[in-house]
């Protein structure tokens, strides 16, 4: 649901311009110094992504779910990192918070995160917790007052920068979700550190790391939504939004790689003519065109089917396996169609075949979405 098309409109020519006159020009500077620069930043801030999906009182935009993924569509034209960090709190690392936190809690963090003051993360992976999400050993003991919570999480999207964790520990049992609870906890606190950002294959500027858990205390008001045993039920409630955004984050990339591709094949000649006029290159720029539209009309359906209140469970995961394998399937083909100039640094194409590698893996690999669809199917 689109509230008002005229204002909507403005916003996607602010987030096309943004796109066009600083991310891009950044892209090799960010990589380079893997970080976001400063003023690149305020930008950012300027244009209002970190609150795109936080309600209105709290200073976001309290976008819908079709105007969201219409913004990161937008959005995501340009390398990845400025998505990750521009975008996480108008995603995972927000929507616990609003689905499921005390008015106390959405009042202290919600407009620092729409503001882009604050950096919010997920913290839910750890070594033996994967896919197995409930199979997490991080545990969070009942003292006086509040919790002790020892363990530690990997592979945190910005934990290295992040000021306020969504941390899941088990407070009861050994396994299944229903003893797990999530601790809202700021940087700073006593015993919670961070590490370094963990080398990875791309997405130079958007570190991961792990989060160490050593003895933190924390009083009984960090317990998100001040109910013990409901982190994973929150979690699963973010994830089913957060997937639909993602999808729209891995279309994005799609599209620029094309549009990139298809500039190519007009001026790369070969054979004296353009190699844009040989029917298999054709071939691969038509099969890119049509899995991005394809993606797009499915996100799209699934974000309307959730504005109007509908079940969408089995379709976010639809879209998160099919708009992830696409966006892989458009940057191979992106590659060929390059050459070696696709395989070399320079083009930037080279980033993207890496960038986008991990979309199949994180918030459930697509494996585990194919798992979720066929148990769909078959209840």
């Amino acid at each position: 649901m689109i509230r008002d098309q005229e204002t909507f409109d403005v916003l996607v020519d602010q987030i096309r311009t943004f796109v066009r006159d600083v991310a891009i020009p950044n892209e090799n500077r960010v990589e380079a110094e893997d970080q976001i620069p400063d003023e690149v930043i305020e930008k950012l801030k300027q244009l209002g992504s970190f609150g795109w999906s936080i309600p209105e009182e709290y200073g976001g935009a309290g976008m819908t779910s079709e105007e969201l993924a219409i913004a990161f569509i937008e959005f995501t034209q340009c390398s990845v990192a400025f998505r990750v960090y521009g975008g996480q709190n108008a995603g995972i690392g927000s929507e616990c918070i609003i689905r499921d936190g005390t008015e106390e809690q959405r009042q202290r963090y919600l407009p620092g995160l729409a503001s882009g003051d604050l950096i919010g993360c997920l913290a839910l992976t750890e070594e033996t917790a994967g896919s197995d999400a409930t199979a997490m050993k991080t545990r969070a003991e009942k003292v006086d007052g509040g919790y002790r919570i020892n363990g530690s999480k990997r592979y945190i999207t910005l934990a290295p920068i992040a000021d306020l964790f969504t941390i899941f520990a088990r407070t009861e049992g050994e396994r299944g979700g229903k003893g797990v609870t999530a601790f809202l906890i700021e940087r700073g606190t006593e015993g919670l550190s961070t590490s370094l950002s963990t080398p990875k294959m791309g997405q130079e500027g958007a570190p991961i790391g792990e989060v160490y858990l050593d003895d933190v205390v924390v009083p009984d008001d960090a317990v998100l939504g001040g109910v013990e045993g409901m982190g994973f039920r929150s979690v699963m409630k973010a994830l089913n939004k957060q997937r639909i955004n993602l999808s729209a984050l891995s279309t994005g990339p799609a599209i620029r790689m094309l549009d990139d591709a298809v500039a190519y094949a007009k001026e790369r000649r070969q054979f004296d003519k353009a190699i844009g006029e040989f029917q298999l290159v054709q071939a691969m720029l038509a099969e890119c065109k049509v899995e991005i539209e394809a993606a797009r009309a499915l996100i799209l359906e699934t974000a309307r089917k959730r504005d109007r209140g509908e079940d969408v469970t089995m379709e976010v995961s639809l879209c998160k396996y099919y708009s992830t394998e696409m966006c892989g399937r458009v940057a191979d083909k992106a590659v060929q169609i390059f050459g070696g100039a696709g395989y070399v640094k320079g083009t930037g194409i080279e980033r993207f075949y890496r960038d986008v590698r991990a979309f199949r893996v994180y918030e459930g690999t697509s494996q585990i979405h194919l798992l979720n669809i066929a148990k769909h199917l078959l209840t």
